[in-house]
């Protein structure tokens, strides 16, 4: 299997990349929620490495989870408490194991998007 996947994150607001946000990837199965890597996004804010590397690279169910809330508090843009946006999950099917997936995180303290890119 060559597939790999990658994210990066980018701060809409500021319009600046968004260095030192905490990303955990989840594989699901059924019910079952098992956590595989966690990383900090660089300068960038990519990861340093792919978050799922060739190798452990199958197909299935995920779910990246991204500390935005953490991220828009060390920022300065969170906001009252509670915050509007706090840990966002994004839920995806990996179907081609040979396919490099890029599933990043367009944010903003009130919004977010995101999409398959390459």
């Amino acid at each position: 299997m060559a597939g790999f996947l990658t994210t990066h994150v980018l701060d809409t607001a500021r319009g600046l990349p968004a260095a030192g946000m905490t990303i955990t990837l989840f594989r699901l199965d059924g019910d079952a929620r098992v956590e595989l890597a966690q990383h900090i996004t660089n300068a960038d804010g990519r990861t340093d490495s792919p978050i799922l590397p060739q190798g452990a690279f199958s197909t299935g169910q995920y779910e990246l989870l991204f500390a935005a809330g953490e991220y828009l508090c060390a920022t300065g843009q969170a906001g009252a408490d509670p915050l509007f946006l706090d840990e966002i999950p994004i839920r995806f099917g990996i179907s081609d194991p040979d396919s490099h997936y890029h599933v990043p995180l367009l944010l903003s303290p009130f919004s977010f998007s995101t999409y398959r890119g390459s």
